[in-house]
């Protein structure tokens, strides 16, 4: 009777368990689906900026910016590394931060320090846990980022790459490629280039179209340079809000599933035990009326 009322306590603990996780998965469905919709909603604008800034950038290539210039005497750089503040969200953190990591590692093989500006709760612990330091830490953003948020970020790092402070400025975060493809990446933000400013080289050449430009393509990108990164920065946190439900999405399906499988093989223990039980008192009951014939 005790392995009985073990097998049913635990059969109902996991049914509760199960109870939590699908509800977290059909939340996580909703959010991502609202993710999505902002990530995909956004794309086509920053795409068509860094087109633009392309097209100017190639019509005077002499030209000088404060964004685009590079300082090889500076020994000092900058990332953003963009992790989530909640866990249940299976390898997403681990994966994002791995990728920093070895990122971080290469900059100081060169003899580069890199100043780090932590996203998210998660990577702040995990960086407190292996004693590196943090220069920043913000964790109210959450899942749902608004732009105001990222411009200050943007403005930090472009006011400190303009005076020198910093030689390169960089993101790592989980980029959404689709629903079946994630990755996380570390990609470039300053020096402003067209890799910086997710334009593809190969496509601007094949483009060839020609701009009358006014004002002058220098004054045109005083404001869309600094723009064009805001809106890169910004596409790299909606990226990771939808990576990140997606993951969580799939780690509570497979936790929802795994609980189908226990409680499916507590119930066949919980049976047989029954049986067993059932067989024993009738031999019992067999065994007594033998000895009274």
């Amino acid at each position: 009777m005790a392995n009985k009322r073990i097998i049913v306590k635990r059969r109902k603990s996991v049914r509760n368990i199960r109870k939590i996780t699908r509800t977290m998965q059909l939340i996580a469905t909703a959010r991502f689906q609202a993710a999505f919709n902002r990530a995909t909603t956004t794309k086509p604008y920053a795409e068509k900026l860094a087109e633009l800034v392309a097209d100017l950038s190639g019509a005077n290539q002499n030209l000088d910016h404060p964004l685009m210039r590079t300082h090889e005497d500076v020994m000092r750089s900058a990332l953003v590394a963009i992790t989530s503040n909640r866990g249940l969200c299976g390898g997403y953190n681990a994966n994002v931060l791995r990728a920093a990591l070895a990122h971080l590692d290469e900059l100081a093989a060169l003899g580069v320090e890199t100043d780090v500006h932590m996203i998210g709760k998660k990577g702040i612990s995990y960086f407190r846990f292996l004693r590196r330091p943090v220069v920043e830490r913000i964790t109210h953003i959450g899942d749902r980022p608004r732009f105001d948020n990222v411009v200050a970020i943007a403005a930090g790092l472009m006011n400190r790459f303009t005076k020198g402070e910093i030689a390169s400025a960089h993101v790592a975060y989980m980029k959404f490629f689709s629903v079946g493809k994630q990755r996380p990446v570390v990609i470039p933000l300053l020096p402003l280039t067209r890799e910086a400013t997710g334009e593809d080289q190969e496509s601007h050449a094949t483009r060839r179209v020609e701009f009358e430009f006014s004002p002058e393509p220098k004054a045109l990108l005083d404001e869309l340079l600094p723009a064009a990164l805001r809106v890169r920065l910004f596409q790299c946190f909606t990226d990771a809000a939808v990576s990140e439900q997606l993951a969580r999405m799939v780690a509570m399906k497979a936790a929802t599933d795994a609980a189908n499988d226990m409680i499916t093989t507590l119930t066949r223990q919980y049976n047989r035990a029954r049986q067993t039980q059932i067989t024993m008192e009738l031999l019992d009951i067999i065994g007594g009326a033998s000895a009274l014939a």
